[in-house]
């Protein structure tokens, strides 16, 4: 019944925004290629546009080359010079300033038919739909934590760390987590999130997520995946008291204080889980 529910939704929202149409909007070519110009922006390179909206290497290629034969983008050798840069000519600024104005319409459409209260479960709705999606979209894999990546997240981490501790934090006080499996969390190929785990004793350290990334159920689905990793058929963590959003994830995921078993400099609670 799900799949049929999830069948049905992605049936009626491709025909109501005219996704099947071979020209998408006014502009005489298809969603795909109008969507690359959008992303395109104010520059980037396609190896992050590529990973951005998720798009074979070769099907991109031919929308770039669709979009250059129009000039309305330009590449060159980029930073990386693996990697080509691609940017909108002037005729492309003024095409994806067309395309806002031509999406704002569409959005107005879709919207005009309903009464007010429709309209506001309608975009409440969305929001629901948008955030669960994205959520799916967060993939998480082991990471060496000498990455650029998981050096980039602890970084942000120890940095709030610093912001909400009381008298600060200081990365050398805390106890090291040198031999621990590190995940990072990535959305849309970019770090949002990390956590470790010490296997053999079930010790979760490092847990953090981007706040461009909470509400995302993010942080909960982080702990499951490290506690997987635990090889004592347990789970144990410890954290500080000024962390009240953490707290109340451990305590709802099933975890219960227990006695300190470390000597954590900066922590107030530990925390207990039988897997």
């Amino acid at each position: 019944m799900q799949i049929e529910s999830v069948r049905s939704f992605n049936r009626t929202v491709t025909e109501r925004i005219g996704a099947l149409q071979d020209s998408y909007l006014a502009s005489n070519r298809p969603l795909g290629a109008d969507r690359v110009l959008w992303e395109i922006g104010d520059g980037t390179d396609l190896r992050t546009l590529r990973t951005r909206l998720g798009l074979d290497s070769g099907y991109l290629s031919r929308l770039i080359a669709s979009l250059q034969r129009e000039g309305l983008v330009e590449t060159a050798p980029g930073e990386d010079k693996r990697v080509r840069a691609v940017t909108l000519t002037e005729a492309g600024r003024a095409e994806r300033a067309s395309l806002d104005r031509w999406s704002d319409e569409l959005a107005q459409a879709l919207l005009a038919p309903l009464s007010a209260a429709q309209r506001d479960r309608l975009v409440e709705a969305m929001a629901t739909v948008e955030r669960l999606l994205t959520a799916g979209l967060v993939q998480i894999a082991a990471e060496d934590p000498a990455s650029a990546d998981a050096r980039r997240c602890l970084a942000a981490y120890y940095e709030e760390l610093d912001a909400r501790f009381d008298g600060g934090f200081e990365a050398a006080k805390t106890l090291p987590s040198d031999d621990a499996l590190f995940l990072v969390a990535r959305l849309r190929g970019e770090p949002v999130g990390c956590g470790a785990i010490k296997t053999a004793t079930g010790d979760i350290k490092r847990m953090w997520v981007s706040p461009a990334a909470r509400g995302l159920g993010l942080g909960r689905r982080m702990l499951s995946e490290l506690e997987r990793y635990s090889e004592t058929g347990t789970a144990r963590l410890e954290t500080n008291r000024s962390l009240t959003e953490a707290i109340g994830l451990y305590r709802a995921a099933g975890y219960e204080e227990v006695a300190p078993f470390n000597d954590e400099p900066y922590a107030h609670h530990w925390f207990g889980k039988r897997l």
